[in-house]
Parts: structure tokens; C-alpha cells; sequence
């Protein structure tokens, strides 16, 4: 990593994880910032992480949330902050439960319901991580954009993501796949070491998650991000965290795109460590669209 890019990395991930120190209003109410985007609308796994940080924050530290389901409602404005309200469901003996309804001006953009659970023992498996190419022999979507610095996706790709992303199938930002296929490997990891809580370090899970849960649909079809014409959006997001897991070091995302239809298309990962362990799972449903861009 060049100087330039050393620089990239610092300010992204400070403003990264800026946005995730959520300020408390109450007990149960929280207020945090978006990061600046493109067309102005809030990124959904920020608001995901948000949403999740505040459930956390009124449940015992000794709880670690295994689970999470949300809608995204209406488009969020990133210039603008968001509330984080959060219903106290259940607290029982292994598990809490808590709902969190991300609100602008009076209506939710984003409703959650999260499970925390005390540490227990159990009977353990898990699937077995595909081998690929690591992540050093796979180009980073950094480098690839470095040198278009000044091109406007470039730019906030390089200043804004807190996220190394390696596509081992190649990177989908200004091209499509030439070889159109369903599933894809992508190594995440956060562009500098954070020291932080576990719930903190899941949390960040689901902000880089929303960022290629959808990418599978994109390759199966010929597409890229930069296709006239196509019409992308999340409408929902479901994780589950199997093992302790740190956003700062190499995870795999093996994908899958197994269906898409009346203008909507399902997403679904595995996520690895490094060292081969599943440490979480995610699907997510989008409204898909390719048309003519007129």
C-alpha cells in the first residue's frame, strides 16, 4: 500500500466507524450520522449496523447477538440523522430479544428484530470452506481503481469504503463478468486494524455485507455496476453469526444467486475466516431490474 492509499484507508474507516458511535438519547434511543453518497440516499448496511449497535447497547455485555432480520422501508437521506429506537422484546434466561425501528422524520426506513444469547455449549459442525486463491494473490478493488482516481465511483470507492473487497472471480465495479456465472468468492476485510467490542465487530459484518450480497445476480446476468439501465436496491437482510468474528481480518464470502424473478432476485453467502471457519451466514432478497436507461 502506497502513501495515497495508506491515506484512503485511514480516513475511510475513521469515517466508518465515526458513523457506527451512535449518541444515546434515552435508554432505548439512539441517534447516529450516514456517510456521504452517492445520489444522497443513506447505504443500508450502515443503517443495518446502526440498527443492530443500538439493539446491543441495551442488552448485557455477556449476550452476543447471533441473529437478525430486516426491511428496508424507504430510502434513508444521508444528509440527515437517523433515530434508532429500540423495543426491549424479551430478556430470558439464554436469550434477548429487541426490535429496532431506524426513523427520519417520523417513519422507519429500516425495521429489525435481533436475538442475543449467553455463551452456551452445544454439538458443533460446519460446512467446509471452498478452496481459492488467497487473499494476497487476488487484485484489490482498490488497486484496480487507484488509477482512476477522479473518476466519481472511483473516488468513493477509494475515499469513502471502509472495505478491502478481492473479487477471486473478478471485480464487477466498471465491467461485467465475460464469463456470466451464479456464484462468486470475495475476500472482505476492513482497510485498517480496529480495536473494538464484539458486538462492534459483528456489527461491522453487516455494514460490509450489504455491499456484495446482491453482486451474485450482477455476474449470473451479465452485469456490472456501472449497466445502463439497472435498477438495484435491498429490500431485506438476514444474518446469523455462528462464531466470534473480527471485521479486520480476511473473511471469505462464498455466494450464491439462486433464483431472481418479478423484478427481484435472492442473494446468499457463507462467510469464512481465513483459517477456514464458518463464522456467519447472510441471505438477502433485492428488487433487480435491467432495462433500457431512458
Amino acid at each position: 500500500m502506497n502513501r495515497a492509499e495508506d491515506i484512503w484507508a485511514d480516513k475511510a474507516v475513521e469515517s466508518g466507524m465515526n458513523v457506527l458511535t451512535l449518541r444515546r438519547l434515552s435508554d432505548t434511543s439512539f441517534e447516529g450520522d450516514s456517510l456521504p453518497m452517492p445520489g444522497g440516499r443513506a447505504y443500508g448496511g450502515q443503517v443495518l449496523a446502526q440498527s443492530l449497535l443500538a439493539a446491543g447497547h441495551t442488552v448485557d455485555d455477556d449476550r452476543a447477538v447471533h441473529s437478525m432480520h430486516g426491511y428496508f422501508l424507504r430510502p434513508g437521506d444521508a444528509s440527515r440523522p437517523i433515530t434508532f429506537d429500540v423495543e426491549e422484546l424479551r430478556d430470558g434466561r439464554s436469550f434477548s430479544a429487541r426490535r429496532t425501528h431506524a426513523m427520519q422524520d417520523g417513519k422507519p426506513i429500516l425495521s429489525m428484530i435481533a436475538s442475543f444469547q449467553l455463551e452456551q455449549d452445544g454439538p458443533e459442525h460446519s460446512v467446509t470452506m471452498p478452496e481459492v486463491p488467497g487473499p494476497d494473490s487476488v487484485v484489490s478493488a482498490i488497486d484496480i481503481l487507484a488509477p482512476m482516481a477522479g473518476h466519481p465511483t472511483a473516488d468513493y470507492w477509494l475515499e469513502r469504503t471502509s472495505f478491502d473487497l478481492r473479487h477471486v472471480e473478478g471485480s464487477l465495479l466498471m465491467q461485467p463478468d465475460p464469463r456470466p456465472k451464479q456464484y462468486q468468492t470475495t475476500w472482505i476485510r476492513l482497510r485498517k486494524p480496529v480495536e473494538a467490542s464484539d458486538l462492534m465487530h459483528r456489527a461491522l459484518l453487516a455494514f460490509a455485507c450489504d455491499q456484495v450480497m446482491l453482486e451474485p445476480l450482477l455476474r449470473r446476468h451479465g452485469a456490472s455496476w456501472q449497466t445502463p439501465g439497472l435498477n438495484f436496491a435491498s429490500l431485506d437482510h438476514a444474518m446469523w453469526w455462528h462464531r466470534p468474528v473480527r471485521a479486520d481480518e480476511w473473511l471469505l464470502y462464498v455466494q450464491d444467486a439462486p433464483t431472481a424473478q418479478g423484478g427481484r432476485g435472492l442473494g446468499g453467502t457463507w462467510i469464512f475466516s481465513e483459517d477456514g471457519r464458518l463464522v456467519a451466514s447472510a441471505s438477502q432478497e433485492g428488487m433487480f431490474r435491467m432495462g433500457s436507461p431512458e
